[in-house]
């Protein structure tokens, strides 16, 4: 099939795996789906394809637009989007980042195998729900004050290091190593601040989760050893982000850019991808708060991880220390970086090239994960010669991956992949098609997963019906070159929020 017909848009095959919409009309560019026919068929349900053709009228936007093999339905944006927009004559948009700025994953390694969890698993995953606050509102492991917030979103997880929080290999293994220092937090409204001081070191609600797993299956033997990670290991996995702080920063600024811009905005195809002028105050005050929210997010994770570390203390009356509870890696999955990428600025479209010149650009990551291969300057010392870990969740009763930033990455999607599964069906529809009660039954009877959430309702949200099928996103990416399988997890806990 050379092309795919779906919501009055064409898109021609370029190569396998990869889906083009032409640039036509207001389209600045071309956009691209990265996807099998059975993914495309399920991203195609929804106005993914309409949303991602939006983007692609955005000033400045260097071609393509992309769309992940896991992409859905979105704000604006849809979620696995990456657009790159140049950071001089393009703009910044609080949509192509999303609500929860700086949600991400961090997986942490054990030295505890699959059997000496055995037996412990109701313990383990009562414990993790009584030890880490999660749902809706406030609570988290710390409760300060707006004083302490304006550090943490100033100086992110060297804050938890000072505190006690945090050792020093948490920096080292984390994105940026834990710290954004273009964050302005002045450039963080005040009623973000009051939400976030109540909420540092808290899971949140939705699909946000708490994962214990194990290592069922090594891929790449050589990575995995470098990652630390072995068949039958015991490994935590965290997805979080900024919480109430980030949520108010996005909601803030949509609407400041809307008022100031609205011109600008009026010229969009869809509100919901209101966006500032690059250089324009309101821009770089976005840009400025949404990396102080980075760091608020990284943060909250490293306290929730501190958490964990007490909780299986407890459990398995051993220190954390001798358990080798270290951090594997940390990174985003929803963001907006300036990066330099080579642009072919020759032709009437600017597009990624590798024989092109340098370009700062913007690189919106919304529900799609940094993949940097080897060599990247960016990458910390652990992993610049192996590669960036990338931790790509499934649902709670499916597989986990972990990858690698493939070869071809940064030539393909501006070094970037997918975030996760990506849903199939909406929240509402969910709780309409799933009990929560019978969904968690189900998971421990046939799967030996044991599930805690804040209610039923948050369980049949996140169903595992409700995602698409996590191997054929993982196969997709590893076939292009933009990540490459390392190991596959599966759950024995989880604790939603």
């Amino acid at each position: 099939m050379d092309t795919y017909d779906a919501n009055g848009l064409t898109l021609q095959r370029v190569r396998d795996l990869v889906w083009e919409i032409p640039r036509e009309d207001d389209m600045n560019v071309a956009a691209r789906v990265l996807a099998s026919e059975t993914l495309l068929d399920e991203i195609s349900g929804d106005k993914t394809l309409e949303q991602l053709r939006n983007t692609a009228t955005l000033p400045g936007i260097v071609e393509p637009a992309i769309c992940m093999p896991d992409g859905h339905q979105g704000y604006g944006f849809p979620v696995g989007g990456v657009a790159a927009i140049d950071a001089e004559n393009g703009c910044i948009s609080p949509g192509g980042v999303g609500f929860d700025i700086n949600c991400g994953v961090r997986m942490m390694t054990t030295n505890l195998t699959y059997d000496d969890v055995r037996g412990h698993e109701e313990e383990l995953v009562n414990a993790l729900f009584e030890g880490v606050p999660c749902g809706l509102g406030g609570g988290g492991v710390v409760e300060t004050d707006v004083e302490t917030v304006n550090q943490i979103l100033d100086r992110g997880v060297e804050w938890a290091l000072a505190e006690g929080y945090a050792v020093p290999a948490d920096l080292d293994h984390c994105e940026d190593e834990g710290r954004r220092h273009d964050a302005d937090p002045s450039a963080v409204p005040q009623k973000a601040k009051d939400r976030g001081k109540n909420q540092v070191g808290s899971l949140g609600s939705g699909n946000h989760f708490l994962e214990v797993q194990r290592v069922t299956d090594v891929v790449r033997e050589d990575v995995a050893e470098e990652f630390g990670l072995a068949e039958d290991q015991i490994v935590v996995l965290i997805h979080c982000g900024s919480r109430g702080l980030g949520h108010q920063v996005c909601q803030d600024y949509v609407r400041e850019i809307e008022k100031a811009h609205s011109g600008f905005v009026g010229g969009l195809p869809d509100r919901e991808l209101a966006a500032a002028p690059a250089g324009s105050q309101l821009a770089d005050e976005y840009y400025g708060a949404m990396c102080a929210a980075i760091n608020f997010a990284w943060v909250n994770r490293q306290l929730v991880m501190h958490r964990v570390r007490e909780v299986f203390e407890d459990v398995f009356d051993r220190k954390w220390e001798s358990m080798e509870m270290h951090l594997l890696y940390d990174v985003a999955h929803n963001i907006a970086k300036k990066e330099a990428h080579p642009v072919d600025t020759a032709g009437d479209v600017p597009r990624l090239d590798p024989d092109g010149d340098e370009r700062d650009l913007y690189v919106h990551r919304k529900g799609a994960t940094r993949a940097f291969p080897a060599g990247r300057s960016e990458l910390p010392p652990a992993f610049a010669d192996v590669g960036q870990p990338v931790i790509i969740p499934g649902s709670m009763g499916a597989g986990s991956y972990v990858l690698r930033g493939g070869d071809r990455s940064l030539e393909t999607s501006f070094g970037s992949t997918a975030h996760g599964a990506g849903r199939l069906m909406s929240r509402t529809q969910a709780k309409q098609e799933f009990w929560g009660g019978d969904v968690r039954d189900d998971l421990r009877e046939r799967q030996k997963i044991y599930v805690r959430a804040d209610s039923g309702a948050t369980i049949a949200e996140e169903a595992p019906g409700v995602y698409k099928d996590v191997d054929e996103v993982i196969r997709v990416s590893d076939t292009l070159g933009i990540g490459d399988t390392v190991a596959r997890t599966f759950p024995v806990c989880n604790v939603k929020g």
